[in-house]
């Protein structure tokens, strides 16, 4: 616990360092500026394109009709981009998560290792394109577990419960290994993320409850609709502030604990041998050997 709660406070002060803010301005740059040239050239379009494909469903236009019935005619309108919405956030998350692990988590594993661990050795085999390989695979298992429960986050408990849990497992699978990558071994990574394991899933679930944060940008209801080309790059933002300080906060714990884990390797081999002083055993007398017996008459 001492070294979950350390790695925290430092991970919130290196997201405060000059050169870690720097390395942040990259993949929020790219992003923001990919989701605004997407949001503005392709938002009307899209939701025109589904409202299109709503308005020939049989289900939508009966729901339509109870609405009206109702007296809330206007939430037909918020049917198309609360789809969008739904859509577009689980493919932010998973490009601040790409972004962060590419371009920011090698340059903060270095400031981090330099700063506190100079001597650290550099065992990673783990190559550049092995760690995206890794990622990739991770994001796509995540969105499809988010495909497939996304039906069951209309219930209340479970909408709390299942999205956080995804990111927690997107979050510790992704962040662990970059931050392990460039120092551990194969078999150190393995043995950390065994001996380590509860502590790294309850980092993610930190982390996936603070990822799930942004999303409350759209419980503005309609105001957050009419906002969606603004909110969206200001989410990518949150989004990317909260991987980042992931991946301080991962990175500070692994190496902490790889640097443990060479120390008891290295006692345990290294036990320096202690002389045993010898005992003199006292040499009991041998009996004498029988003499030969007389020759028979």
């Amino acid at each position: 616990m001492g070294l979950l709660l350390s790695s925290f406070w430092r991970a919130v002060l290196y997201c405060l360092h000059p050169k870690v803010i720097l390395l942040s301005l990259a993949p929020l740059v790219v992003a923001i500026g990919a989701t605004g040239v997407l949001a503005y050239f392709f938002w009307q379009r899209a939701q025109e394109a589904l409202l299109s494909v709503l308005d020939a469903s049989v289900f939508v236009a009966s729901l339509a009709a109870w609405l009206s019935a109702v007296g809330l005619p206007s939430l037909k309108a918020m049917l198309a981009p609360l789809i969008l919405i739904v859509v577009l956030t689980p493919l932010v998350v998973v490009c601040t998560v790409l972004l962060v692990s590419a371009v920011m988590a090698p340059a903060l594993v270095q400031v981090v290792a330099h700063r506190r661990f100079p001597t650290l050795e550099r065992r990673g085999a783990a190559s550049l394109f092995a760690s995206l390989a890794w990622t990739l695979i991770s994001c796509f298992l995540a969105l499809v577990a988010t495909i497939i429960t996304s039906p069951m986050w209309i219930v209340p408990p479970l909408v709390l419960i299942l999205p956080p849990a995804i990111w927690a497992w997107l979050t510790y699978r992704v962040m662990a290994f970059d931050a392990l990558a460039q120092h551990a071994s194969s078999a150190e990574r393995q043995t950390i993320f065994t001996k380590h394991k509860g502590a790294l899933i309850t980092m993610g679930f930190v982390v996936g409850f603070l990822g799930a944060t942004p999303s409350l940008l759209w419980s503005m209801g309609l105001m957050a609709l009419a906002m969606a080309p603004l909110l969206l790059p200001f989410s990518v933002w949150l989004y990317t502030v909260v991987f980042v300080f992931a991946s301080l906060w991962f990175i500070h714990y692994c190496l902490a604990a790889l640097a443990a884990l060479r120390e008891e390797h290295e006692a345990a081999i290294f036990v320096p041998s202690r002389d045993v002083p010898s005992v003199d055993t006292p040499v009991l007398p041998s009996a004498p050997a029988p003499s030969a017996l007389p020759p028979l008459p």
